[in-house]
């Protein structure tokens, strides 16, 4: 059996244009600025499931719909009052409207710099999304914050709450109760779904997901994600951080029921065994290299069934590298859950066309998918690599705490360059270090250095404003500096 999914991916112009207006776009900017999403289906068997994962996988999408409307709150609060107005707006403005808003979910155009396309709401997306109170600065958080005890200042600062305004003063409030209504209704249909499966590990991580929704403590339903080992590979929950551009302290909910891919699940696992040998020659001074790099990280090859909430809005992820808990990510690393079906798809739809847009004539032929799926493999390795602990004036902090709303960014440009250091290096000691799967030699450098190249500006079509795009401009300078890409740069010079 199939089970087909309509995902939105990225249209074919390299550069977002800027859109900045009074007035709310008319039905033909509207449909145009649409159009630069490509409905586009993907595939994912299902036919070696048992009846009861069957169930769960069809709970746990009935879950993910709990998810939107959760991440739509997320985005802003009255986000489900005016997706309910535009659905009883029938004309050919109304239903564009509609489209649009559920591709972004909200009235905020992503490709944009979050400009509004509705009226009635702010020109831009607060910096903070709903995650504090819309007039509230900067620096009035960090006075409040200031008179905090020292557990108050960490649950303020923490991934799982929100900051409200009460009499005139700001309070936290917890994921639990700011979203008690959605997270019951989700922590019934988790321990649905953990009864369905026969999956012991499955099993395990549901029921303890399903707690953490009340609990706000997500830990040992992190650690049960680490180890889950099933044909269902869902993922769902509070993660990411982007939404919230104030701080970059707020997690976003998302849900990706996916069905694993063993066979490439399997030969992938020669990259991660090598994750120590990378960190041990990053070009870093010795102190800032972890000499333990934690060894259960998992890598999972996957097709998606269903995404939600902040895992299906605009530009539509390919991987992800997850959970961003320090203290899991110090005891058992990362998993890299990589979407296969998904980088099929923007492979065929996006890069392939921009490639012949931005790359010379002569370096078209080394557009590749297999280059393409091992930088983004790549990308999400790195993430683990690097240093995650550190000391700042005496005291041990973490590069996230420290960097705040420019963290994102420059994580992932640190993945990007990394990646391909690491590429590189695993190329170099193939024939001693033995990755099944991976060339070697110049026609395998030309290979992903184009790719990359090419894929740069389909990382741009993400916006300046999001952290994915913010490195895109460094991404192709470092895609360029190397020397069989003299004639792209050329060709780069011409074109733009």
């Amino acid at each position: 059996m199939n089970m087909r999914l309509i995902a939105a991916v990225f249209g074919l112009i390299a550069i977002p244009p800027r859109f900045v207006q009074a007035a709310a776009p008319g039905l033909a900017r509207l449909e145009a600025m649409t159009a630069r999403f490509a409905p586009t289906p993907i595939e994912a068997d299902a036919a070696g499931l048992s009846a009861g994962d069957r169930k769960a996988v069809s709970l746990l999408i009935e879950a993910s719909k709990i998810v939107d409307s959760l991440f739509l709150r997320q985005i802003r609060e009255d986000n489900s009052s005016i997706l309910r107005k535009l659905d009883r707006d029938f004309s050919p403005l109304g239903k564009a409207r509609r489209r649009y808003f559920w591709i972004n979910k909200g009235p905020w155009s992503t490709l944009d710099d979050h400009a509004a396309f509705l009226p009635g709401v702010p020109a831009r997306k607060p910096l903070g999304a709903a995650f504090y109170p819309e007039t509230m600065a900067k620096a009035e958080f960090e006075t409040w914050i200031s008179g905090l005890s020292a557990a108050e200042q960490t649950q303020a600062k923490g991934f799982f709450s929100v900051i409200r305004k009460s009499k005139g003063s700001l309070e936290i409030v917890p994921y639990s109760r700011a979203y008690a209504a959605e997270l019951r209704r989700l922590a019934i249909l988790l321990r649905e779904a953990a009864g369905a499966t026969d999956n012991a590990s499955l099993k395990r991580f549901l029921a303890l997901r399903a707690d953490a929704f009340l609990s706000d403590d997500y830990y040992a339903s992190d650690v049960a994600w680490m180890e889950l080992d099933a044909p269902i590979e869902p993922t769902i929950g509070p993660y990411e951080t982007y939404q919230d551009e104030l701080f970059g302290y707020k997690a976003a909910f998302e849900s990706y029921v996916t069905l694993r891919d063993d066979a490439e699940t399997s030969r992938l696992k020669a990259f991660s065994s090598h994750l120590q040998t990378i960190e041990d020659h990053l070009p870093i001074p010795r102190e800032y290299r972890n000499p333990k790099i934690a060894a259960a990280a998992p890598i999972r090859v996957v097709n998606v069934v269903f995404s939600a909430g902040d895992g299906n809005r605009g530009v539509q992820t390919a991987a992800f590298n997850l959970p961003n808990d320090e203290r899991v990510l110090a005891e058992k690393g990362a998993k890299r859950v990589m979407l296969k079906n998904v980088q099929e798809a923007k492979f065929r739809s996006v890069l392939t066309p921009i490639a012949a847009r931005v790359l010379a004539p002569e370096s078209r032929g080394d557009l590749d998918f297999g280059a393409f799926f091992g930088h983004i493999l790549a990308h999400e390795l790195c993430h683990g690599l690097g240093p995650h602990q550190i000391q700042v004036a005496g005291r041990s902090t973490t590069p996230r705490a420290e960097l705040k709303d420019i963290y994102g960014a420059i994580e992932e440009a640190k993945a990007d360059a990394l990646g391909l250091f690491a590429l590189q290096y695993l190329m170099s000691e193939n024939g001693r270090l033995q990755i099944p799967g991976l060339e070697s030699g110049p026609a395998a450098e030309r290979k992903l250095y184009a790719t990359f190249l090419a894929s740069s500006f389909r990382t741009l079509r993400f916006g300046i404003h999001e952290a994915h795009g913010r490195h895109g401009v460094s991404a192709e300078l470092s895609a360029g500096q190397r020397g069989v890409h003299r004639e792209n740069r050329r060709h780069l010079r011409d074109r733009l």
